[in-house]
This record gives structure tokens, sequence and C-alpha cells, in this order.
């Protein structure tokens, strides 16, 4: 570099605070907004050269064929350019947490009788409740066993600043998404700071690492080794337009390419096969053998990964529900089965905070408190008190139905609205709904990076920790925290989904 470049990037650097990666203070906060201009551009140049390299992209929605075609309309996924400041102490407790969710979830999905009874009214006013609770109903009847259960789970968290609290949003047992593009943010925000951090005042070690894909990719390696079925492959069961898709395949590649050695040994194969179809695909192809087998277009299912199936609209007809059905009848290994699937809806998340009902399934006292200290305040509506209250001050409450996927929720004067209409209307139609305490993350200044272009913003954001769970019988495989994704929006923003088109991606800046 010539004396003239030098003293270009001297001046360049100045108004920057410059400090060296080991002196760096893990309390400061800096505000984003305040950082020359020129350096910015730099960081977001670099950013989306790093994404478009290391593959943290979707489908770009403007362009046709994007959503199904791989390799057509990719553009950088949106994210946040810096990493979000977070306590570590609450960082620790939301890791410590994953593996007694994990546990939760699978002791509750036991309960048949439980979930039954605790969906019942849910089942009279929502039709979606209702299929799903029918595909339940007959593995009941038919006393289905699970022997091999595999949860790839992530429990959400807001810190709410009038509480000083962690506090739970929501347990996503399906469809627990961005495990893939999470691990590259964190992986891009590290190599960020490692080269303009000391320009900034942040220290790159301060970002965990974040291991969320390969933790995934390994539990489903794991229990397709524990299925034992040489030859058999992972069907990823996914929507037909899916603009997320490079998220899942960042797990196709790691199982055929990173577990090669161990199936070399055992089955003389090289890596795990993975396919996708829609569930419209699974229903013309599926076939199911006489001991249980699920074959789909000729090949043997050993784990059955649902990236779709999770809302409404990926059942457009009867088709559909026949493939879910016909999935659920199979002995292979479901992520999730139908069973994870109903424990991750809002009204059980809502039942369990009730009193002595965690004791219901978890033994250990310790275990119990930690879990409860998380929990938001939540409602069923038929609680006239808190109906009451939620009218008078909708804008203390979140009103959620029995949906996963964003966009869902009603916020403000539309949650007093909702609950008088229902109450005029006089049915059960509430049942479809519960209420849950509105927190109140601190706002935070933020660099947001769409489609190339930066946008100062204040936001607020939402930790999600993955867990990763495979038991046998009564073996447990693993129990995992396994990685984390951080969202981030805009604060004037209810709605929180990044594939929704609410949110970006972001890691943690633990401090």
């Amino acid at each position: 570099m010539s004396q003239q470049q030098q003293q270009q990037q001297h001046n360049l650097l100045t108004p920057i605070m410059c400090v060296n990666a080991d002196d760096v203070d893990s309390s400061l906060v800096l505000d984003y907004h305040h950082i020359d201009q020129k350096l910015l551009q730099n960081i977001v140049y670099d950013s989306l050269v790093w994404s478009s390299l290391h593959g943290l992209v979707v489908a770009d929605k403007s362009v046709q064929s994007s959503g199904s075609v791989p390799g057509v309309g990719l553009v950088h996924a949106p994210i946040s350019l810096l990493p979000t400041p977070f306590p570590e102490s609450h960082w620790r407790q939301a890791s410590e947490l994953a593996p007694i969710f994990n546990e939760l979830v699978d002791r509750v999905s036991l309960d048949g009788k439980f979930l039954q009874e605790s969906l019942s009214r849910a089942k009279k006013a929502d039709k979606f409740t209702s299929r799903l609770l029918d595909i339940h109903s007959k593995m009941l009847e038919i006393n289905k066993k699970e022997d091999i259960r595999l949860g790839l789970h992530r429990s959400d968290y807001m810190l709410d600043e009038q509480t000083k609290s962690l506090l739970q949003v929501e347990l996503n047992t399906i469809s627990s998404s961005f495990a893939g593009l999470g691990s590259l943010v964190s992986e891009l925000h590290r190599s960020i700071l490692s080269h303009y951090g000391k320009f900034i005042g942040l220290n790159s070690e301060k970002v965990p690492a974040n291991s969320a894909a390969s933790q995934f990719a390994e539990a489903l390696a794991k229990a397709w080794t524990e299925f034992n079925l040489p030859g058999a492959v992972i069907l990823f069961v996914v929507q037909a337009e899916e603009r997320n898709m490079y998220d899942q395949h960042l797990l196709s590649v790691a199982l055929r390419e990173r577990y090669p050695f161990l199936i070399l040994i055992l089955y003389n194969t090289h890596g795990i096969t993975t396919i996708r179809k829609t569930l419209a695909e699974v229903d013309q192809e599926g076939e199911l053998l006489p001991d249980g087998t699920l074959l789909v277009d000729g090949q043997r299912i050993a784990v059955i990964y649902f990236r779709a199936g999770y809302t409404p609209a990926d059942y457009p007809s009867e088709s559909e529900w026949r493939a879910r059905l016909l999935m659920e009848q199979s002995s292979a290994v479901k992520c999730p089965s139908i069973s994870y699937h109903l424990v991750g809806s809002k009204k059980i998340q809502q039942e369990l905070t009730k009193p002595n009902v965690l004791e219901r399934f978890l033994d250990n006292k310790d275990d119990i408190a930690s879990l409860r200290k998380s929990f938001a305040g939540l409602w069923s509506l038929d609680d006239s008190d808190i109906v009451k209250k939620a009218i008078e001050r909708p804008e203390l409450f979140v009103m959620k139905p029995q949906r996963e996927g964003g966009g869902n929720n009603i916020y403000g004067d539309a949650v007093r609205e909702t609950l008088q209409n229902l109450q005029k209307a006089g049915s059960q139609e509430d049942a479809a709904y519960i209420l849950m305490q509105k927190l109140f993350p601190k706002t935070s200044a933020s660099i947001l990076v769409r489609n190339g272009s930066l946008h100062k913003e204040n936001v607020i954001s939402e930790l999600g920790v993955y867990g990763t769970y495979l038991r046998n019988k009564d073996r447990v495989i693993l129990n995992n925290q396994s990685g984390y994704l951080m969202r981030t929006k805009v604060s004037s923003s209810d709605e929180g989904g990044v594939a929704a088109g609410f949110a970006v991606l972001d890691s943690v800046y633990l401090n």
C-alpha cells in the first residue's frame, strides 16, 4: 500500500473508535448509526461478497421459478450488518434451557390423553388443529409406537425490558428453520469483525460459534443410523415454492459429505442420500409396505424431515392430508411425529404454564423452576377476567392462533376488536386463540441489509436456541443445545418471521 493510500485509509478510519481487540470493553454498546458511511459501505460490500461465496442466500421472489429451481434468482439473505449485543448471563440461561425443553417435549408427546383433552376445545374451533388431532387419534387407536423419536426444536425468547427477564415467545417443534443460514450469519459476523472489529471496538470472539447446521445434520444422521436400513434415504418434505431452500440444502449437503466415513464402515455406501418431495408428491408416489416400510418413488425412507406441513396452506386438498397420514402410519422416523407437532401448538404452551402441570411430566424441581422462570404470561380465552383486561388494555397483550410461520398474531386495537367480535358471536371460536403477555424488548440502533442496500433502523431482537433430541426406546442418544438464531426487526414491526419478510438474520454479541 502506498503512503498516499495509507493516509486515505487513516482519514477514513479516524472518526471510528480504534482499539485492540484484546482491550475491548465487553459492556460497551456501540451506536452503529454513527459509524463512518464509507467504512459502512466497505463492510456491506465485503459482507455481500462473503454471503454470495458461502451460500448465505435465498431465492429472489421477483424471479420466476427461483423458489423451485436451484441456482435461479439468488439474492443474499436479509441480514443485520453487525451482531446485536446480548447479555451473556441470559445467553447462558437460554442455552441451559434447551435440553430441558427437549425432554419436556418428549414426555408430553407420550401423553396422548393430555394432548387430546388440552386441544379438545381448539379442535371444535380450528379445522387445521382438528385434522392434526384426527391423525393423532388414529395413531392412538392402533397403539402406534414411535420407538425412535427425533426432535429438532427451537425455543424463541425476548429479553423483556420491563421485567429484565428472558421470556419465551414460543417453542417450535416442526420445521425449525434457519439452522443452516443462521450458522452462516454467525460465521459472517465473526469474519467481518476479525477484519473490521478493531476499528469499531468489537471483538470477533464475542460472537459465539454457531454449529446449528452441523448438529442438525448429525441428529438426522444418527436417527438414520438407528433406523438401520441400509440404502434407505432421508425424505425432506418441502413446499412446492421454497425461497428458503438453501437453508435446507445446507443440511442435505452435510449429510452427503460429512458422514461418508461412518456410513462406509457400516453399510459400504457413500454418505446419506436425501430426497425432496411435496406432500402432494408423497401422496402420488408413496406406498406403505405390510411391514410398515414407507416407499416414495420406489425408495425406502428411513427418516422424514418436515420442512412443510405446519400451516393450512400446505394442505390445499385431501391429497396432502392423505400423505400426512400415510407417513404417520409408517415405521420411518418422523421429525416431528404428529405428537411432537401437537406439543408445539400455542394451546399446549399455554397449558404447560398452569400450576402443577410441569410436575406431571418432569421430576427435577430445579428444571421445573428454570422453565417457569422463562414463561411469559399465557391465558386461555375462557378466562373472563383476563379477556376483560385485554379489551381494556390491548396494547399489553398479543393474541395468538394455533399457527406457525410468522404473520399470524393479532396486536393492538385489533386484539380488542377480535375479542369483542368473538364475544358477540357467542361461539366456541375463541378456543382457536390464546392470549399472551406482550413483551417489550430493548430497542437498539442497527444496520439492516436487504437487496444489497443498507438501512439504519432502530430495532428489537429475538433469540432462538436450537435443541436436538434423539431417543431409541429408553436410550437417550442426543439431548443437546445445538446452536442459535438471532432475528432482528424494525422496532415498529410486531411480527418477526424472516421467511415472512418481517425480520433479518442476525447473530449474538455477548456483553
